[in-house]
């Protein structure tokens, strides 16, 4: 399920992150900016039925999850159906351009397709290592760009109660480099960017 950035290997990690990430509700609120969502059909690939898709039931979309699908399969759903697609971390992963066409064939007429993955530049990306998201995906010769997508960049965070909550999670979860942030910290949340790869359906097609 990519209602989070990563899938926690440890037990209890994936509830104690959901409960600090994007508070706000950012990115829900940038999703129905980008597309709109209230009030329209909505596919949301890998999301499971958890936070995301009730965010987006909130909000008045009519929300269809469906899982992500093996390289090279069709989405399970029929053509024209959706008025958004909308893609969580785990799919769309550049290059993605079965991905892309599938979006397309399952969008009506002017769809739009939200595509949401890690931008970096920020205190969260200090822990994962070196990742295409955080680089060559968001450059303007990148995959994206030059495939008929724009970029929303939501500025985020991963908030928690006390600074010492937070460093015992980045301890638990990402070890020294956990620890290297969390003694960096002069507040209980951790700088977290966003970026929303958006387009309308019927674009150039996109290179594989």
């Amino acid at each position: 399920m990519a209602d989070l950035p990563f899938s926690p290997a440890a037990p209890g990690i994936a509830e104690r992150l959901a409960a600090c990430l994007d508070i706000e509700e950012k990115i829900p609120r940038a999703l129905e900016a980008l597309g709109p969502v209230a009030d329209r059909d909505v596919v949301l690939v890998d999301g499971d039925g958890g936070r995301r898709a009730a965010q987006l039931t909130e909000l008045g979309a009519r929300v269809r999850s469906l899982p992500v699908s093996a390289p090279g399969e069709r989405l399970a759903a029929a053509d024209g159906s959706a008025d958004v697609v909308v893609g969580l971390w785990s799919t769309f992963r550049a290059p993605s351009g079965h991905e892309v066409v599938e979006a397309d064939r399952v969008l009506r007429p002017d769809g739009r397709l939200l595509v949401v993955h890690d931008y970096g530049r920020d205190e969260v990306s200090r822990l994962r290592g070196d990742l295409p998201e955080y680089g060559a995906w968001s450059r303007r010769d990148g995959w994206y760009l030059t495939n008929g997508f724009r970029i929303r960049v939501i500025h985020c965070f991963w908030t928690f109660e006390s600074i010492e909550e937070a460093r015992a999670f980045l301890g638990d979860v990402f070890g020294e480099a956990g620890e290297r942030v969390g003694e960096s910290l002069k507040r209980p949340r951790l700088s977290y960017n966003v970026a929303i790869y958006h387009r309308t359906r019927g674009g150039a097609e996109p290179r594989a």
